[in-house]
């Protein structure tokens, strides 16, 4: 049995480690409110303005639609990887770099390549595969300026043919306690073939005109959604880091309780062996 100092000292510990977790839990709630509606008001803006591009394209065939969105033979991939700069986030991080796995095994024909936004997914990847580009410190200054300007880069290879196809993978926001993560085509564009032949009927008038449209709406678009898959990651992060610290500090409420109990049973039976100590004591004195 521990003696009872030890036991102190454990209950010491694990109650200085619920106010680091609790404390965690509460900044992270706080900055969740503020990334949840930087994500719930990008959200809309996003999906009505890739429904535009498509009911714009739809009665047009890809090359004429951008040169983002010609299919080519697929030779190298890259994969585009948002993770987070710092841990205490349950699965958060590990389950994108398990889909990432995933992928890759899919994708094991061509050659691939990886743009890590997030320290743990440079760290998880650096040693295996090869790291295209590094913007952990997109964090640092989160703006659509910063992600605008990584996602132009990544265009102009497209464009230029250093990559045939570009996705990106994140944690969709759901709620506090739920993401959700997703691998979504970014380059070419993906024109839904059901929503082409749904409003190729439709007659729509253009101003300026078609191709002027498509050629500002689209590398926009392109921009929007990998700003939206890093305001997502941002929300998730925030979520997980809540949950996590919140079922840690649960955690470490139930075992201070148990280690209560254990030290109170140790005490007693310290205090009744001392008891009888002494009467054993008291005795043998009378008996002498």
């Amino acid at each position: 049995m521990a003696n009872l100092k030890e036991i102190r000292g454990r209950i010491s510990s694990i109650s200085s480690t619920m106010q680091i977790t609790s404390a965690m839990k509460m900044v992270s709630a706080a900055k969740l409110k503020k990334a949840q509606d930087a994500i719930v008001m990008l959200r809309p803006y996003s999906e009505k303005l890739q429904e535009i591009i498509e009911n714009v394209s739809a009665a047009s065939d890809a090359e004429s639609i951008s040169e983002f969105a010609i299919e080519r033979e697929v030779k190298k991939v890259l994969f585009i990887t948002v993770t987070s700069n710092r841990g205490l986030a349950g699965a958060f991080n590990s389950s994108v770099i398990k889909e990432l796995n995933t992928q890759f095994s899919a994708n094991d024909n061509v050659e691939v390549e990886v743009l890590t936004i997030g320290k743990k997914a440079f760290d998880a990847l650096r040693k295996n595969k090869t790291v295209y580009e590094n913007h952990s410190s997109l964090f640092d200054n989160l703006s659509f300026d910063h992600v605008s300007n990584m996602t132009e880069k990544v265009m102009s290879d497209f464009k230029a043919g250093k990559f045939d196809k570009v996705y990106v993978v994140y944690n969709k926001f759901i709620n506090a306690a739920t993401q959700e993560v997703v691998t979504e085509q970014v380059l070419p564009i993906a024109v839904s073939a059901e929503k082409a032949s749904l409003d190729v009927n439709v007659d729509y008038i253009f101003e300026p005109g078609r191709e002027e449209i498509l050629k500002t709406l689209i590398p926009k678009s392109i921009k929007t959604q990998i700003f939206k898959a890093v305001l997502d990651s941002v929300a998730s992060e925030h979520g997980a880091r809540m949950t996590a610290m919140h079922k840690a500090t649960d955690n470490a409420e139930a075992l201070r309780n148990d280690l209560k109990i254990f030290y109170n049973k140790a005490r007693q039976a310290a205090i009744t062996n001392e008891i009888l100590e002494i009467v054993s004591g008291a005795e043998a004195l009378k008996n002498s």
